[in-house]
């Protein structure tokens, strides 16, 4: 029994070692610039490497990218604290030795999951910038990766600063000694967004994505002096890719840091993940809506009254949600319940208003304000809202904000029919685009969201709002277009020989009651008022009925 064991022992040695040999012979060759597809499985180490490395390079760069599982990328077979990164979207940045021809670092997968990904070389040489080699915040020693992080309003990156080049064996230039032009100090960081097809999750896209993303579109440009960190506004569901270029606007060299990209969604949650965005409340909410907006585009005007109830609700439910998220710590569908109750009686509100007061003009002008703000949004939706002076200032994007929500309601004081007809189409004809939204995405509904995004969170104004504008949204466009200007003439052309407004009833209630009063040849003078009516009617069920018969003598 004891041999036996022995020889089983000397078995499983000899089974393991041929496993680790099995292991290290699985190696990728990687081409400078050329991108790799690799699949490396549970308990596994690849190693990529790179040959005949011309002696004008001087480091190397090695990216590698998976959709939303995590791979390691390591200096040496075993991963260590500050030699590897475990990440989705992962890179090592090597400095080649002078008669360095070979390079050699390993990939792996940390978690008990087949992880497949691309990867790329990227060589440099000595005069090109080397990104991330002024580190002093993340755990490797030269750190060329963007680090990445999303909520539900922002997405932020971060990147360690650039050095310059320097040759092969030598020594890295100081990193703050000195702010004068022969320094690091005089590299520019090129900050770039590439948005991925719409409502496409795919891997394969994502890969196509990374490798045209150096024709994505360039978003904004930071100084040495410049903190290296920049907010975006979050898309959830919505494939997006930043990159960063580091130049040297003396020698005209570059280099590019680690693309990351991110759905701002989790595709590993059951709950509101990227493959279930969109809740079921928030679909029976916006559905509902559209049908109430594709009523009020068309036949607003004629139903006043219901348009009234619309506009109030809409009005009421908004700011009441803006309201209790800032205030509460309720959940949505709670937070979506109450806000739809809220503009309920916000609706009523409006619609008994108009019904006592009579006051067709103080409710036209809260119509307005409804498109008013739809207008506003609307102008800083554009590349306006992205502007400096608006990110940096909340109180500049506020107070332009409000100017362009008044100004909209002043036409409606000259034209009051006119406007309100155009509020119908205009809105009723979003609410559409809303509903639609609800089961596809389309970027149209960040017109008003970017909005409440910004009333939500109070550092939403850093945030770059660009979003994609793709053939659902020009689609969306014209949907939009043509809902909004059949709607209007419509009403314009059957309302052309109407009253403006339809009257108060509670007035026409009073004047038909003086006017009983005093017109004693009018029929409906005498005629018993409603109490008396009742009273009457009441007599007659509690009284005993008399016998029919004749109770008087007879005359003789």
């Amino acid at each position: 029994q004891a041999l036996l064991y022995i020889v089983v022992c000397r078995l499983v040695c000899a089974l393991c070692s041929t496993l680790t040999l099995v292991t290290a012979i699985n190696r990728v060759i990687f081409l400078p610039g050329t991108f790799q597809n690799v699949s490396v499985s549970q308990n596994e180490t690849v190693q990529a490497v790179v040959s005949r490395i011309s002696p004008e390079v001087t480091f190397i760069t090695l990216q590698f990218h998976t959709q939303h599982r995590n791979a390691t990328l390591s200096y040496t077979r075993m991963p260590g604290v500050g030699l590897s990164l475990t990440a989705v979207d992962s890179g090592l940045l090597s400095a080649l030795e002078p008669s360095q021809t070979t390079l050699t670092l390993f990939l792996s997968s940390p978690d008990a999951d087949t992880v497949s990904g691309t990867g790329v070389i990227l060589p440099y040489s000595s005069t090109d910038p080397v990104p991330g080699a002024c580190n002093t915040e993340f755990n490797l020693d030269i750190d060329p990766n963007i680090y990445i992080h999303y909520n539900l309003y922002e997405t932020t990156i971060r990147f360690a600063p650039a050095n310059l080049g320097y040759e092969r064996g030598g020594t890295p230039p100081a990193c703050d000694e000195s702010t004068a032009t022969n320094t690091r100090w005089r590299l520019q960081y090129d900050v770039y967004q590439y948005f991925l097809p719409e409502n496409d999750l795919s891997e394969r896209n994502l890969f196509r994505g990374i490798q045209a993303a150096r024709v994505s579109l360039q978003v904004m440009m930071l100084l040495s002096t410049d903190m290296t960190r920049v907010v975006f506004n979050s898309i959830p569901g919505q494939g997006v890719i930043y990159s960063v270029i580091v130049r040297d606007p003396l020698l005209n060299t570059s280099a590019s840091y680690v693309p990351v990209h991110t759905y701002a969604c989790s595709f590993t949650s059951t709950l509101d993940g990227c493959y279930t965005l969109g809740k079921i409340s928030t679909k029976i909410f916006f559905t509902i809506a559209g049908l109430a907006g594709l009523f009020v585009c068309f036949c607003g005007h004629r139903f006043f009254k219901c348009e009234l109830f619309c506009m109030g609700f809409s009005f009421a439910a908004f700011f009441f949600f803006v309201l209790i998220t800032r205030t509460t710590d309720l959940g949505y569908d709670i937070r979506l319940a109450l806000s739809a109750v809220v503009g309920v009686v916000g609706g009523v509100v409006l619609v008994m208003s108009w019904w006592r007061f009579g006051s067709v003009m103080a409710c036209v002008v809260v119509v307005g304000l409804m498109l008013g703000f739809l207008v506003a949004s609307v102008v800083l939706f554009t590349p306006l809202g992205d502007l400096d002076i608006f990110r940096r200032s909340d109180l500049v994007f506020w107070v332009t904000f409000c100017c362009f929500m008044i100004i909209v309601p002043l036409f409606f004081v000259r034209w009051p029919r006119e406007g309100n007809i155009i509020t119908c189409g205009v809105v009723g004809a979003y609410a559409v685009v809303l509903a639609v939204n609800a089961y596809i995405y389309t970027s149209l509904s960040y017109i008003t969201l970017n909005i409440l995004k910004r009333l939500l969170n109070n550092n939403f104004s850093a945030a770059f709002t660009d979003v994609p504008f793709q053939t659902i949204d020009y689609v969306m466009i014209t949907v939009w277009v043509v809902l909004g200007v059949c709607g209007i003439v419509l009403q314009l052309y059957r309302e052309r020989s109407r009253p403006f407004f339809p009257p108060s009833p509670y007035l026409m209630w009073l004047q038909e009651r003086e006017r009983r009063k005093t017109n004693v040849l009018d029929p409906s003078h005498h005629f018993p008022s409603l109490p008396n009516r009742f009273m009457t009617r009441v007599r007659q069920l509690t009284r005993r009925a008399e016998p029919a018969g004749e109770h008087t003598p007879l005359l003789l």
